[in-house]
């Protein structure tokens, strides 16, 4: 739907005055993306609006290396059924072949740069102040990864971040592209199942497994379906919260892995305070909060692929399209086998939630 940048800020500001509607919530009723509410706000003038937004250059790894001067800052990625994030600082930065490394102590990404495509620094005037962040789209205005400045960071480095990243084009608005079609599966009959799990049980790195998918023409969901019951079984999407709440009382120190197209956030070490409020099954922690839509989980699956290190296993939440939603592994090292803690984990999870498949 075509709006005047004027109008898409004068709801925006009706929105919030009336309530606490998030970005996301607030485009979906005006049916903009996310990202077209952010650009209207380009260039707002002199009326003092409650939100300014700054485009910036779309030089994306330049970006994220330059972010270290801000120090401790608050990373989100999501996806439609998940929001995961993590305070700490940018450092470790590298990129190779379009895809960026942020291999910082607390921050951990993975970012695939062919698929952004809009960036703005944005500040916001909220009840407790101004709320200052950096915030990236793909070329739909769907969100990829947002940053957040925290009362302890470098503000003046942020301003001097924006005032050397902003773009010579601060005319509001953007043209968002139609949201990409995901690729249709194949039916399984098409597929060499047996080379593919010839190749399962060859594997000698995690990493491999996407190459694998490719190289067979599956989609993750379909491996789930097509991969030998010794490596892969569906359990009780239960089994989620089951996972956290053993996690945070036996101290099983985990990974969870949460992303979109264009970046995947990582976090490593222990959980503490689990809560479910309504639908949302949540990690409170400080310096960590995971907000998980228990009700999006279509199906959960124990996955085991084998490595140089031995067997590594996951838990993967899926969707109803068959998106991922999350992935959960012990924590690991390459290198070290998986902790002996974290497969006592699995085992139960499996005797409490395994599903009787005819």
């Amino acid at each position: 739907m075509s709006h005047t940048s004027a109008f898409i800020r004068q709801q925006f500001v009706m929105e919030r005055q009336s309530g606490k509607a998030r970005h996301r919530d607030i485009a979906e009723k005006l049916q903009i993306s996310e990202g077209e509410l952010i650009a209207a706000h380009v260039g707002a003038g002199h009326e003092e609006p409650m939100m300014r937004a700054t485009r910036l250059q779309p030089v994306w790894p330049t970006l994220i290396k330059s972010l270290e001067p801000l120090g401790e800052v608050m990373a989100l990625t999501r996806n439609l059924s998940c929001v995961h994030e993590k305070t700490g600082v940018y450092t470790n930065v590298s990129d190779s072949n379009h895809v960026g490394l942020v291999l910082g102590a607390e921050i951990d990404l993975r970012a695939f740069y062919s698929q952004w495509a809009h960036g703005f620094a944005v500040s916001e005037t909220g009840e407790n102040g101004i709320q200052q962040s950096l915030q990236f789209f793909d070329a739909s205005g769907t969100a990829i990864h947002k940053v957040f400045i925290k009362p302890q960071s470098h503000v003046a480095a942020y301003e001097t971040f924006v005032a050397q990243f902003a773009d010579a084009d601060q005319q509001p608005g953007l043209v968002p592209l139609p949201v990409a079609t995901p690729v249709a599966e194949q039916p399984d009959d098409s597929i060499d199942v047996d080379g593919f799990q010839a190749a399962w049980a060859a594997l000698q790195d995690t990493h491999d497994f996407f190459a694998l998918l490719k190289k067979f023409g599956v989609s993750r969901l379909q491996s789930m379906r097509l991969g030998e019951e010794r490596f892969v079984q569906q359990i009780n999407p239960a089994g989620a919260r089951q996972l956290l709440e053993t996690a945070a009382s036996d101290n099983v120190a985990i990974m969870i892995f949460v992303g979109n197209p264009g970046m995947i956030q990582i976090h490593s070490g222990l959980v503490k305070k689990i809560a479910v409020m309504g639908p949302w099954l949540n990690v409170l922690d400080p310096g960590f909060n995971l907000h998980l839509r228990e009700d999006h989980i279509a199906s959960a699956w124990i996955v085991r692929k084998p490595t140089v290190d031995g067997l590594v296993t996951s838990l993967e939440l899926f969707d109803q399209h068959g998106e991922v939603i999350a992935m959960f592994f012990g924590e690991r090292k390459p290198g070290k086998p998986e902790l002996a803690t974290w497969r006592t984990l699995v085992e139960d999870l499996l005797n409490d939630n395994a599903l009787c498949l005819s």
